[in-house]
């Protein structure tokens, strides 16, 4: 019988803590959620005035959110493709060849990922200044290759662990050249990694502000246009435009 009641008290233990854990984690994005439907109009947009969905229609009348937000899925997309074509490649030939300095690079690899965003930062800005490269889209977009690459890397690495090069063997026997080999037995074989470290690097760009507020120069992100807002209180439809970002990738 205590044997019982201890189980009990443990099963309950357990989902309590996770309920906590759950909470603890999706309760700020419940209060954007609920925000955007805010009826109130006066700063900082804190008290609640009850239910409405103006601030949706309100939304598209904000050009400078929606243009900020459109500045963000521009460097996104194109950072992302580029990132997924470098560090695949990248991953692929230090998977495949050895060569002087491997380790080095290798190690090195991990630089971006430790070191905090601010060093990143101020580093970028540094040598764009030096090489007087315009702060704008370009730097921005050349700022978020360079910090997801190696996140492509690490995915695609992993999945070449269990990678059999036998097939690509047997395919160059059967007569395939090289270039039709990788498109249609490498590539295939590594699209998982290939996929996840996209991704991942989407995500990443689409989130990131301190290395964007260092070299965006005129060009506002999404996040940094929230950053800005924050100051005088952030108001409703910006919670309306996350809400929307949030039910998209839900559903994606």
């Amino acid at each position: 019988m205590k044997r019982k009641q201890k189980e009990k008290i443990r099963k309950a233990g357990s989902v309590v803590f996770c309920a906590a854990v759950y909470l603890f984690l999706f309760l700020p994005i419940s209060v954007i959620v609920v925000n955007s439907m805010n009826a109130t109009t006066t700063k900082p947009y804190l008290s609640w005035k009850g239910f409405t969905f103006d601030w949706y229609i309100k939304l598209f009348d904000n050009d400078a959110l929606l243009s900020s937000f459109g500045n963000t899925m521009m460097i996104a997309v194109a950072s992302t493709i580029l990132a997924t074509i470098i560090g695949t490649l990248g991953a692929i030939g230090m998977y495949k060849y050895k060569f002087k300095g491997k380790g080095l690079i290798d190690g090195l690899l991990y630089i971006p990922v430790v070191i905090p965003e601010i060093v990143m930062g101020i580093s970028l800005l540094t040598m764009f200044s030096k090489t007087n490269v315009p702060r704008g889209m370009l730097t921005l977009i050349l700022a978020h290759v360079t910090f997801s690459i190696p996140y492509v890397i690490f995915n695609v690495r992993a999945r070449l662990s269990g990678y059999d090069s036998s097939i690509e063997e047997a395919s160059l026997d059967l007569g395939a050249n090289r270039i039709r080999t990788f498109f249609e037995i490498t590539l295939p074989v590594l699209a998982p990694g290939i996929a996840g470290g996209a991704l991942l690097a989407f995500t990443l760009s689409i989130d990131d502000v301190i290395i964007s507020y260092f070299v965006n120069g005129q060009t506002k992100t999404y996040p940094l246009k929230v950053m800005e807002s924050i100051k005088s209180g952030v108001s409703p439809d910006v919670n309306a435009l996350s809400t929307l970002i949030l039910l998209v990738r839900l559903f994606l």
